[in-house]
């Protein structure tokens, strides 16, 4: 076995040997490194399910790591390349681009689920430059283009492994080489889906048409997606296709935060008693801290959590005034949410380029100014692999005590957004930030409700999620004050990479 068992805990070690006997009906065996002959008409789903720090991202590294060595191909969810018989594919999916883009940083090739069920048609002339990247066909000879600019798609493609990304480093425009995109109809061998604690039962259904063996990697203390009644889809898999993972590691062990999120199992716990805890690890730990104001300039990176609508939307407006933004106009810097895409039936193909391009719904963009043609905006897409993107915008911006929201500008049909420096904790799952600011008098007042959700209290379920945002630091906020931004609202820090995909939503939605 090329996997190192040696470095996982008793209940990682059991998970890795049962999937791999659940991979071998896939016609992968990793433990021998090989693949063999496909068992046609199985399907199973199991499950992964631990708590934060419980080691199920170490696991599904390591698993992903396993199936590479045997030789399964992965799919990215840009080019699929021509199906072979012998051939054997997995795919690493996350619901958002956030949590893709977390995978990804440690090493793991993850794609949105979206990206997995939509596949992008590719212009015959250039899918013979995508062959050759992916080691299906020999270099070949493409009209009106040299071989310098082959030279720089090849070396782009061995160090990013993006298709498009390769074919823009030669020179070309996405809508050169994608035609358009469409729902994928041959199946695949393996799927992985990390935060599946967010799928909704739609999604697991077109997933299981896809995957004959499907693993969900799942968080069971997180908060079930909005109209499922509090339960998540593997919670009703039968028990021997669950794997728990319950030991918390060694490298987390030293980590206050998780700390505190263990800490809201216990029963007994009270809302004043665990912020009196908060307020202990503040003081042996400056990875917490209990502040009594939000700060305004962390919010134009990583929003504020809260509970309440009436709260996200007070906050919004507080961080706006403190940046002096003007009322009928955005200013470059400020945060986004994706609300969707609103686009008639008819334009469809239009629909499937915006969101292939990452403008799924929830997806975090920064405004980085106007288009070039009336109502449209200059966006930087948070965690999508090509994230710069121009596209025909509709903006809402939502008014304390009013039904209806204030719209800037609108082009006449596009994507939809909500201003991002403030979210709820439900829209947040999935998404991790080095700080995060937690308004705790929301959760307080969740504690003063009663309510609890599939048999635990609510605030409890909803502090887990909000402080297991925090990947180095927490930010506990004890009131409603804002402190003011040190520094003007800037983008430098989203500077175009070098070689950028250049399909925009100018090209598709005009």
């Amino acid at each position: 076995m090329n996997v190192p068992v040696t470095s996982f805990s008793e209940d990682q070690a059991e998970a890795f040997d049962r999937l791999a006997e659940a991979f071998r009906s896939a016609g992968v065996d990793i433990e021998e490194s090989m693949t063999t002959p496909r068992t046609e008409g199985q399907q199973g789903v199991m499950a992964v399910i631990g708590k934060a720090g419980s080691g199920k991202t170490m696991l599904l590294a390591r698993l992903a790591e396993a199936l590479s060595d045997a030789g399964v191909d992965t799919i990215s969810g840009d080019y699929d390349g021509r199906r072979r018989k012998d051939r054997r594919t997995v795919a690493i999916l996350a619901p958002t681009n956030k949590a893709a883009s977390v995978l990804r940083t440690r090493g793991v090739p993850a794609a949105t689920i979206h990206r997995i069920l939509y596949t992008p048609l590719y212009d015959p002339e250039y899918e013979r430059i995508a062959e050759w990247l992916v080691g299906n066909a020999d270099r070949p000879e493409v009209e009106g283009l040299t071989d310098a600019a082959l030279d720089r798609a090849f070396a782009f493609y061995q160090q990013a492994k993006s298709v498009p990304g390769a074919l823009a480093a030669a020179g070309l425009k996405g809508s050169d080489f994608i035609l358009g995109w469409k729902r994928r109809e041959d199946p695949l061998d393996i799927g992985f889906v990390d935060e599946a604690s967010m799928l909704d039962k739609r999604q697991f259904e077109d997933l299981k048409e896809i995957f004959p063996t499907l693993v969900l990697f799942g968080d069971p203390a997180q908060l079930a997606p909005v109209n499922q009644s509090g339960s998540m889809v593997f919670e009703d898999l039968p028990a021997p296709r669950k794997l728990t993972l319950s030991r918390v590691h060694r490298q987390d062990l030293d980590n206050p935060i998780l700390d505190l999120a263990h800490a809201l199992a216990d029963e007994t716990l009270t809302f004043e008693g665990f912020e009196r805890m908060i307020e202990d690890a503040s003081t042996a730990d400056d990875r917490v801290v209990v502040a009594s104001r939000v700060e305004a300039g962390m919010m134009a990176r990583s929003p504020v959590l809260v509970w309440r609508n009436a709260t996200r939307i007070r906050l919004i407006h507080a961080f706006r005034r403190a940046y002096d933004a003007p009322e009928d106009s955005l200013l470059p810097g400020e945060p986004l949410i994706c609300d969707g895409i609103e686009l008639p039936l008819k334009h469809r193909k239009k629909r499937l380029d915006l969101e292939a391009r990452g403008l799924i719904k929830g997806a975090q963009v920064i405004y980085l100014g106007a288009g070039r043609k009336p109502g449209f905006s200059r966006l930087h897409v948070i965690g999508a692999p090509d994230p710069q993107v121009s596209a025909a915008s509709i903006v809402k911006i939502e008014l304390p005590d009013e039904e209806e929201p204030f719209i800037p500008f609108a082009a006449n049909m596009g994507a939809a957004f909500l201003h991002g420096a403030a979210v709820t904790i439900h829209k947040a799952q999935g998404s991790q930030w080095p700080e995060v600011q937690v308004f705790a008098p929301d959760l307080y007042a969740a504690s003063r409700a009663g309510r609890t959700e599939a048999g635990l209290p609510l605030w409890k379920r909803l502090a887990y999620v909000a402080i297991t945002r925090a990947e180095t630091r927490l930010h506990w906020v004890t009131r409603y004050r804002l402190g003011k931004p040190a520094e003007p609202l800037t983008t430098s820090d989203l500077e175009a990479p070098a070689a950028l995909l250049t399909l925009t939503a100018e090209d598709t939605t005009e």
